[in-house]
């Protein structure tokens, strides 16, 4: 297995913390410069793929496991 590259994530979390901070101070508006928006989509975009290829990575591993069959019998008992 491959070790994963963390992801660097600087953008979404400056974004964050400046709504959190808008939010705070009653702004009604975030404003940004397009470097700080391209690189915000860039960050996003790069965990969504991440995020989908574990995704897909989750649904083969699940089709090529032997799911195991687990049976119960109750019979209500007949004494308490």
């Amino acid at each position: 297995m491959q070790p994963v590259e963390p992801l660097n994530t600087i953008s979404l979390q400056q974004f964050l913390q400046q709504v959190k901070s808008a939010e705070n101070s009653q702004a009604r508006e975030v404003k940004m410069s397009i470097q700080q928006a391209k690189n915000l989509a860039f960050t996003i975009g790069a965990v969504m793929s991440r995020l989908h290829g574990d995704l897909e990575k989750l649904v083969a591993e699940s089709k090529n496991s032997n799911d195991e069959v687990i049976s119960i019998n109750i019979d209500g008992g007949g004494k308490f």
